[in-house]
């Protein structure tokens, strides 16, 4: 029973909050101790919080899972988790982490309130009103972000990283989409009714609109924002970005893989190196120029 809680509290797609890491890196604080003390507390909330919404999720579409292919294999829908354990944990998670999170910053406690509300409304609701569903998810990477803000006291964070954010996240939650109507196919309405409002060119539209959004952002913040080296060498980094992007599209559309995002990252090794030389490029250009 504890082995299925923690699956299904999701531990592999903690990755996503390592957003909160973001205003961090880019305030240029990662090897001062208070900050990166706090961001890793703050990361430990967020996925304390995050795997509560998983929890929620499942428990709101227990049946509907059992209809999926792969989603049936779920601790809840397959029965090796009892819902009444499953509910307890999803009540005791918030009482204990979100007084905790006020008393390490009262800001990123109200961040991480809000975006627990969020997603159980996303649960509940946002997930069955097209578009509105993927710009949910969008926000709720941008929360990730502005929580870490607090957290190191951020004094020369961008906006352009926030527009940046959304955009990816977009774009990543486009490309699930699309991968879920690949796999589904015809069974799609049955385990996620909002798929239906949905179609493989429509999808692709918008995915190509978010595209060439999300590299002209990042663009337009390597050599636009106040904080970073006169000289532009933050311009560097923009070949990464691209290279990252289209990978998962290769992913998308050749593969066929991409339904989850955070599975990709974890898998796939050429994305694994674009993102690690990304990293290691704005490092060094943030904190050796």
């Amino acid at each position: 029973m504890l082995i299925a809680l923690i699956k299904t509290l999701r531990p592999a797609q903690w990755t996503k909050n390592g957003f909160v890491f973001v205003p961090l890196v880019f305030d240029e604080k990662l090897f001062q101790i208070e900050p990166l003390s706090q961001t890793l507390a703050g990361f430990l909330m967020l996925c304390l919080i995050s795997g509560t919404v998983y929890l929620i999720n499942d428990l709101v579409d227990i049946e509907k899972d059992r209809q999926h292919p792969t989603k049936c294999n779920r601790p809840l829908a397959s029965g090796k988790l009892s819902k009444p354990v499953a509910t307890t944990t999803a009540i005791l998670i918030p009482v204990i982490v979100l007084p905790l999170s006020f008393a390490l910053d009262l800001t990123f406690g109200l961040i991480l309130t809000g975006y627990l509300l969020l997603q159980i409304a996303y649960s509940w609701w946002f997930k069955h009103q097209v578009i509105i569903d993927v710009m949910v998810i969008a926000a709720g990477f941008v929360l990730r972000v502005a929580a870490g803000v607090p957290l190191v006291q951020a004094e020369r964070f961008s906006p352009w990283l926030y527009v940046f954010t959304t955009l990816l996240a977009l774009f990543l939650a486009l490309g699930k989409r699309r991968q879920e109507i690949v796999l589904l196919k015809s069974q799609a309405s049955n385990t996620r009714a909002i798929l239906d409002h949905y179609s493989l060119p429509f999808l692709d539209e918008m995915m190509a609109v978010v595209t060439a959004g999300t590299v002209m952002t990042y663009a337009l913040y390597t050599f636009s924002a106040p904080n970073l080296p006169q000289n532009h060498t933050m311009m560097l980094s923009i070949p990464f970005v691209i290279y990252g992007i289209f990978r998962y599209l290769y992913v998308i559309h050749i593969q066929g893989n991409g339904g989850a995002p955070d599975e990709v990252l974890l898998t796939d090794r050429p994305l694994q190196v674009a993102v690690g030389l990304f990293g290691l490029a704005v490092v060094a250009i943030l904190y050796l120029s």
